[in-house]
Protein backbone atom coordinates (compact mmCIF):
# COMPACT_ATOMS: atom_id res chain seq x y z
CA UNK A 1 0.00 0.00 0.00
CA UNK A 2 1.15 3.89 -0.11
CA UNK A 3 -0.20 6.18 1.90
CA UNK A 4 0.30 9.86 0.01
CA UNK A 5 0.13 13.43 1.84
CA UNK A 6 -0.14 15.94 -0.40
CA UNK A 7 1.39 19.46 1.00
CA UNK A 8 0.95 18.30 4.72
CA UNK A 9 0.82 21.06 7.27
CA UNK A 10 0.87 19.79 10.59
CA UNK A 11 4.05 18.42 11.72
CA UNK A 12 2.60 15.80 14.29
CA UNK A 13 0.44 14.61 12.21
CA UNK A 14 2.76 13.71 9.67
CA UNK A 15 4.63 12.15 12.71
CA UNK A 16 1.82 10.06 13.68
CA UNK A 17 1.40 8.65 9.90
CA UNK A 18 5.11 7.66 9.38
CA UNK A 19 5.08 5.77 12.34
CA UNK A 20 1.83 4.32 11.00
CA UNK A 21 3.26 3.37 7.86
CA UNK A 22 6.32 2.13 9.57
CA UNK A 23 4.01 -0.49 11.19
CA UNK A 24 2.57 -1.06 8.57
CA UNK A 25 5.46 -1.76 5.89
CA UNK A 26 2.91 0.97 3.81
CA UNK A 27 5.24 3.55 1.56
CA UNK A 28 4.73 6.93 2.66
CA UNK A 29 4.66 9.94 -0.36
CA UNK A 30 5.08 13.53 1.06
CA UNK A 31 4.75 16.13 -1.51
CA UNK A 32 5.85 19.47 -0.98
CA UNK A 33 5.26 22.03 0.31
CA UNK A 34 4.91 21.57 3.31
CA UNK A 35 4.40 23.67 5.96
CA UNK A 36 7.17 22.25 8.27
CA UNK A 37 10.62 21.96 7.79
CA UNK A 38 11.18 18.01 7.62
CA UNK A 39 13.56 18.61 10.71
CA UNK A 40 11.18 19.58 12.57
CA UNK A 41 11.21 18.47 16.84
CA UNK A 42 7.62 17.96 16.48
CA UNK A 43 7.36 15.88 13.82
CA UNK A 44 10.09 13.56 14.65
CA UNK A 45 8.99 13.13 18.28
CA UNK A 46 5.50 12.08 16.96
CA UNK A 47 7.44 9.69 14.53
CA UNK A 48 9.54 8.66 17.28
CA UNK A 49 12.47 6.16 16.29
CA UNK A 50 10.23 4.52 13.31
CA UNK A 51 11.54 6.96 10.45
CA UNK A 52 14.20 4.42 10.29
CA UNK A 53 11.78 1.93 9.77
CA UNK A 54 9.52 4.51 7.00
CA UNK A 55 9.93 3.41 3.31
CA UNK A 56 9.03 7.25 2.44
CA UNK A 57 9.83 9.62 -0.70
CA UNK A 58 9.91 13.16 -1.49
CA UNK A 59 8.24 15.17 -4.48
CA UNK A 60 8.60 18.63 -5.11
CA UNK A 61 5.12 18.86 -6.47
CA UNK A 62 1.82 16.45 -7.31
CA UNK A 63 3.30 16.95 -11.20
CA UNK A 64 6.32 14.81 -10.34
CA UNK A 65 4.90 12.81 -8.41
CA UNK A 66 2.12 11.57 -10.91
CA UNK A 67 4.40 11.27 -14.04
CA UNK A 68 6.43 9.04 -11.49
CA UNK A 69 3.68 6.35 -11.13
CA UNK A 70 3.51 3.20 -12.64
CA UNK A 71 1.01 2.58 -15.41
CA UNK A 72 -2.32 1.73 -14.29
CA UNK A 73 -1.65 3.04 -10.88
CA UNK A 74 -5.18 3.27 -8.74
CA UNK A 75 -5.65 6.92 -6.93
CA UNK A 76 -8.07 6.91 -4.23
CA UNK A 77 -8.80 10.19 -3.07
CA UNK A 78 -10.31 10.53 0.74
CA UNK A 79 -11.91 13.72 0.86
CA UNK A 80 -15.49 15.26 2.21
CA UNK A 81 -18.60 14.82 0.04
CA UNK A 82 -17.36 11.89 -1.52
CA UNK A 83 -19.21 9.75 -3.85
CA UNK A 84 -18.65 7.01 -1.89
CA UNK A 85 -17.36 5.86 1.22
CA UNK A 86 -14.12 4.23 2.03
CA UNK A 87 -15.25 1.07 2.90
CA UNK A 88 -17.27 0.53 -0.48
CA UNK A 89 -14.79 -0.07 -2.45
CA UNK A 90 -12.12 -3.06 -2.90
CA UNK A 91 -8.69 -1.60 -2.21
CA UNK A 92 -5.22 -3.39 -4.32
CA UNK A 93 -1.84 -3.98 -2.14
CA UNK A 94 -0.41 -1.69 -4.80
CA UNK A 95 -3.16 1.04 -4.33
CA UNK A 96 -2.37 5.10 -2.99
CA UNK A 97 -4.35 6.14 -0.58
CA UNK A 98 -4.04 10.35 -1.16
CA UNK A 99 -4.74 12.69 1.70
CA UNK A 100 -4.60 16.67 1.66
CA UNK A 101 -3.77 19.45 3.80
CA UNK A 102 -5.53 19.58 7.35
CA UNK A 103 -6.80 23.06 6.71
CA UNK A 104 -8.09 23.06 3.24
CA UNK A 105 -8.30 19.18 1.76
CA UNK A 106 -7.37 18.17 -1.28
CA UNK A 107 -7.85 20.73 -4.41
CA UNK A 108 -11.28 20.66 -6.01
CA UNK A 109 -9.59 20.26 -9.63
CA UNK A 110 -7.57 17.70 -8.28
CA UNK A 111 -11.07 15.67 -6.70
CA UNK A 112 -13.14 16.54 -10.32
CA UNK A 113 -9.84 15.44 -12.50
CA UNK A 114 -10.21 11.84 -10.51
CA UNK A 115 -14.04 11.78 -9.03
CA UNK A 116 -14.42 7.62 -9.77
CA UNK A 117 -11.55 7.67 -6.83
CA UNK A 118 -13.02 10.38 -4.74
CA UNK A 119 -14.05 8.91 -1.60
CA UNK A 120 -15.47 9.64 2.14
CA UNK A 121 -15.05 9.12 5.49
CA UNK A 122 -18.68 9.15 6.73
CA UNK A 123 -19.66 11.74 9.53
CA UNK A 124 -22.19 11.82 12.08
CA UNK A 125 -22.16 15.63 13.62
CA UNK A 126 -23.63 17.83 11.15
CA UNK A 127 -20.96 20.67 13.68
CA UNK A 128 -18.29 18.71 13.42
CA UNK A 129 -15.71 19.68 10.50
CA UNK A 130 -13.87 16.87 9.69
CA UNK A 131 -11.41 14.46 11.62
CA UNK A 132 -7.91 14.70 12.51
CA UNK A 133 -5.46 13.72 9.22
CA UNK A 134 -3.94 10.52 11.09
CA UNK A 135 -6.59 9.24 12.62
CA UNK A 136 -8.58 9.19 8.97
CA UNK A 137 -5.23 7.80 7.31
CA UNK A 138 -5.51 4.95 9.88
CA UNK A 139 -9.03 4.40 8.80
CA UNK A 140 -8.26 4.31 5.55
CA UNK A 141 -5.19 2.04 5.17
CA UNK A 142 -6.44 -0.67 7.98
CA UNK A 143 -9.88 -1.01 5.98
CA UNK A 144 -7.66 -1.90 3.02
CA UNK A 145 -5.58 -4.18 4.81
CA UNK A 146 -8.30 -5.91 6.42
CA UNK A 147 -9.48 -6.54 2.81
CA UNK A 148 -6.01 -8.49 2.09
CA UNK A 149 -6.45 -10.68 5.09
CA UNK A 150 -4.06 -8.41 7.11
CA UNK A 151 -1.45 -10.01 4.71
CA UNK A 152 2.11 -10.01 6.40
CA UNK A 153 0.94 -9.54 9.61
CA UNK A 154 3.37 -10.54 12.62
Amino acid sequence: MHVVLLEPEIPPNTGNVARLCAATHTTLHLIEPFGFQLDDRQLKRAGMDYWRQVTWQRWPNWTEFRRALPTGARLWLIESDGPRQYAEVVYGPDDYLIFGRETAGLPKALLAEHREGWLRIPMFNPQSRSLNLSNCVALVLFEALRQQGFAGEV
